[in-house]
């Protein structure tokens, strides 16, 4: 089968390394698969960047902009089937297309020429404008009166509701499945106006070969980390990002207990935030922003627990890679997070937003060496029996093949009983 992949860019961001991980996994079972993305490190076969935008849609961006409505200036987009890869493909993959190189009115015109599958990373897709509505539902309804004007992907002024009535028109006019990543999207997606599509629940993969644990001495002297130290560790595409929690996990490790603080090193991955460091009272290892599988895989093996402090998310890769590497984790009852950190399983689920809370599950993690072993060995059997990058791959293949041969034979009845 042919798979195009249709992305905001193939490397970065969660959803990117996502999809790309996706992409390579249904490359060793046989598929000829590739990635169109807004943006690219690099071409080459399997990879190549839309059209950049052209003088008239960078014109329109202003009125798109002050109007409130995002996107809507990116005509590029309905050229898209006439792409050579497009015009070949059995199928297309959508994933994230917010990021200012798609246009959501043209998803009409890609349904009807070829069979679509809809990856959901985030909220995007049925809301007023926001990737997470945090504890807003207005979503449901319509949206309008948004109570989170300046999250990603920002607004200049309240037009919510009006672009949550342009997607309902869409997808009123559209043929496609949905994918969500966890059970917690699937439910928001079933609560939405995706409702009107078949909605299907597969999680991400993760190659369990690349991430899995190695010796935790051996990676500590490699990074430089004393042997005596109990590792916590944090990691995030951007450290500062107020959604990620930073502060949060500022505020749970000062109400450890002073004799913890002492032996308690915190290593990060991510874009640095400076001023973490500073307002940190205890010792500290910044990685900066890690690509490597390797270097990643160290990380976590080094670590005691991986704390992840979020305000909303889906399914966060960082808990996936950490569950791999057998490290336990600890982080807040939000979004998709249930479906990895299982308390007493793979972790502790502290209160949403409670600082104390989070604190308090480092505190019993750290001071429990055998409850640490007996949760790492549960995240890695989890990890490869439930989140194999094979087992994502062979249900994505599997759906493509159950969509392609119903879209097909749809467009028969159409062509033999127009309507």
């Amino acid at each position: 089968m042919n798979i195009v992949h249709i992305n905001t860019s193939n490397k970065g961001s969660g959803g990117a390394i996502a999809a790309h991980r996706l992409h390579q996994g249904l490359i060793t079972k046989g598929m000829n698969s590739r990635l169109l993305v807004g943006k690219a490190d690099a071409t080459n076969d399997e990879i190549s960047i839309l059209p950049s935008a052209n003088k008239l849609e960078k014109l329109a961006f202003q009125l798109s902009w002050r109007s409130g409505l995002n996107f809507l200036n990116v005509i590029n987009t309905f050229d898209i089937p006439n792409h050579p890869w497009v015009q070949e493909a059995d199928v297309l993959n959508f994933h994230n297309l917010h990021g200012g190189y798609f246009n959501y009115l043209a998803i009409q015109k890609l349904t009807t020429h070829k069979p679509v599958i809809w990856t959901l990373h985030d909220m995007w897709s049925f809301t007023g404008h926001c990737v997470y509505s945090f504890d807003c539902d207005r979503w449901k309804k319509g949206c309008g009166r948004c109570p989170y004007p300046d999250t990603y992907p920002a607004v200049h002024r309240d037009s919510t509701v009006l672009e949550w009535k342009l997607k309902e028109w869409v997808y009123s006019r559209s043929d496609m499945v949905i994918v969500t990543l966890s059970q917690w999207l699937t439910k928001q997606a079933q609560a939405s106006i995706l409702n009107q599509f078949p909605i299907y629940h597969i999680p991400n993969g993760i190659d369990t070969d690349t991430y899995h644990p190695l010796d935790k001495a051996l990676c500590r002297k490699a990074l430089g980390i004393p042997e005596y130290k109990k590792v916590v560790m944090f990691g995030a595409q951007n450290l500062a990002d107020s959604r990620k929690g930073g502060d949060l996990l500022l505020d749970a490790l000062r109400t450890l207990p002073e004799s913890l603080k002492t032996d308690i090193m915190l290593l990060t991955i991510g874009t640095v935030n400076p001023g973490m460091e500073k307002a940190l009272d205890m010792e500290m290892m910044h990685l900066g922003y890690v690509e490597s599988d390797r270097l990643k895989t160290m990380a976590y093996s080094a670590a005691d627990v991986f704390v992840f402090p979020t305000r909303a998310d889906n399914l966060p890769l960082v808990l996936q890679e950490s569950m791999a590497c057998g490290t336990p984790m600890v982080s807040f009852d939000i979004g998709g997070v249930p479906d990895l950190v299982r308390p007493g399983v793979t972790g502790y689920l502290a209160r949403p937003e409670d600082a104390k809370d989070l604190g308090h599950g480092l505190t019993q993690l750290l001071d429990d060496q055998s409850l640490r072993a007996q949760m790492s060995q549960s995240c890695r059997e989890i990890s490869v029996n439930e989140y194999s990058l094979e087992q994502q791959a062979q249900h994505y293949i599997q759906l493509y093949k159950t969509h392609c041969s119903s879209w097909l034979t749809d467009k028969l009845v159409e062509t033999v009983i127009p309507t």
